[in-house]
């Protein structure tokens, strides 16, 4: 799927989980997606679990959703250091409030939790984090990839693939 034109935002906080970073970064790109990586400052380098570098282009209190046609939430500790940045609650607030796609995977959907979105939602995460899910309000699904209006959400990185093919069918259907 070719998407020229399209542009997608993958937030980034230490502690992130490799895989849920970098391949849809990689993925996105293959796809003529311009993908930016967005921090609570530009500029800083996160290390992933593993120590793995990524650097945030730019930093969320300098960014609009105005920018974005979606966006991307990775899971390992990162979702954790990234409710704590009122700047990027309020840019996935802005995303989900304008209908534009937003997609967590493993513990991302933990973020969508901070913003008071998943009443009456359908969403799948990683399991530990199923009863945060209900509690704020979420119908959890366990499958691969959930896909509930503009709220996309898998389990781990093996889900990967399904996530990436429902990421990019929002961005077709997007126009």
């Amino acid at each position: 799927m070719e998407q020229s034109g399209k542009r997608v935002v993958v937030l980034v906080e230490q502690i992130y989980q490799e895989m849920e970073v970098w391949y849809p970064i990689y993925r996105l790109r293959e796809a003529g997606v311009t993908v930016t990586t967005v921090g609570p400052e530009a500029g800083k380098t996160y290390a992933s679990k593993l120590g793995y570098p990524v650097k945030a282009d730019r930093a969320a209190a300098d960014v609009t959703s105005a920018d974005f046609d979606a966006m991307v939430i990775p899971g390992g500790f990162a979702p954790d250091y990234i409710r704590r940045s009122e700047a990027m609650l309020n840019l996935v607030r802005t995303m989900l409030a304008e209908n534009k796609p937003v997609a967590a995977i493993c513990h991302g959907p933990w973020v969508l939790c901070s913003t008071k979105a998943l009443k009456g939602r359908k969403v799948t995460a990683f399991r530990s984090i199923r009863d945060d899910l209900e509690n704020a309000g979420a119908i959890f699904e366990d499958a691969p990839v959930v896909v509930d209006g503009n709220i996309i959400t898998s389990r781990t990185p093996d889900d990967l693939p399904a996530f990436m093919q429902a990421i990019l069918a929002a961005l077709t259907n997007r126009g």
